[in-house]
């Protein structure tokens, strides 16, 4: 399977519904914002913004001069104009391109960020790229969920071949070995958010056949059917009531800077 195809086919047919299946936090956002209040008219940019749906948290509640959307695919470049431009907002500019090729200048941003989407990305590469375009006072945060956060989950606990199938996801130890390795960047911090997730298993199903996560694109038809219908059988002889399901979400946000003293890990 040529899986760049596959995810490039499966962002762009998703493109037009990403964000009201995507779950965005706050508590991220407010976190970023709490790391960089000492400084005002941020210059920043979200790399794989998907379809903008973090970039509009971000400029309600960070001090954002302007802010560059960075993605590869022009039909989420086309959501994050859209959806930014229906709140009245003005200060951002789209950009098609790749993450392991930034096109920004030397220390020119000051807040780099990126959601969910750093197990597309090789992660040595980008933490080379950030150091090159992060100024001296500025910040990288990189908000994903690691491997073992992801067996966790309700998918992963459940859906059958989901932890199997994705592969992409970066152990935390890996992403903190490679932060030094590459040695451009300190390790200032890293948090971790756990949220209490509620939702009847019709609304699960319907999210996992509109694969609102991309692993569910890795399935071929056949497996999908068989692995939703198994899922099903798995929740319903779990959770006997009929009432909502109740599950936890995990996430880690890794902050980053400029040659600081490195950090530890708090969570895997």
């Amino acid at each position: 399977m040529d899986t760049a195809h596959v995810m490039h086919r499966h962002f762009s047919l998703i493109a037009p519904s990403y964000r009201s299946l995507r779950t965005s936090d706050l508590e991220p956002i407010l976190a970023i914002a709490e790391c960089m209040v000492p400084l005002k008219r941020l210059r920043a940019t979200d790399i794989c913004c998907g379809a903008g749906r973090y970039d509009l948290l971000l400029l309600r509640h960070l001090d954002i001069f302007h802010l560059t959307c960075i993605d590869r695919d022009e039909s989420m470049l086309l959501q994050t104009q859209r959806y930014l431009r229906s709140h009245g907002i003005s200060r951002f500019r789209t950009l098609k391109a790749n993450s392991q090729e930034i096109p920004l200048e030397h220390q020119s941003m000051d807040c780099i960020v990126t959601f969910n989407a750093i197990h597309h990305m090789n992660f040595p590469r980008f933490i080379s790229q950030c150091a090159n375009i992060i100024s001296r006072r500025g910040k990288v945060f990189i908000y994903t969920r690691t491997r073992r956060q992801n067996a966790r989950s309700i998918w992963g606990r459940y859906f059958p071949r989901f932890v199997e199938k994705e592969t992409r996801l970066y152990k935390l130890d890996e992403m903190v070995a490679g932060v030094r390795e590459v040695g451009y960047l300190s390790l200032d911090a890293v948090k971790c958010f756990r949220y209490k997730r509620r939702a009847p298993l019709e609304q699960l199903v319907e999210k996992a056949c509109r694969h609102h996560y991309s692993t569910f694109a890795l399935y071929t038809r056949d497996e999908f059917e068989q692995a939703l219908s198994e899922f099903q059988d798995r929740i319903r002889r779990v959770f006997k009531r009929p009432a909502p399901i109740t599950w936890f979400d995990e996430n880690v946000l890794l902050v980053l800077s400029p040659r600081r003293t490195t950090g530890g890990a708090a969570c895997t």
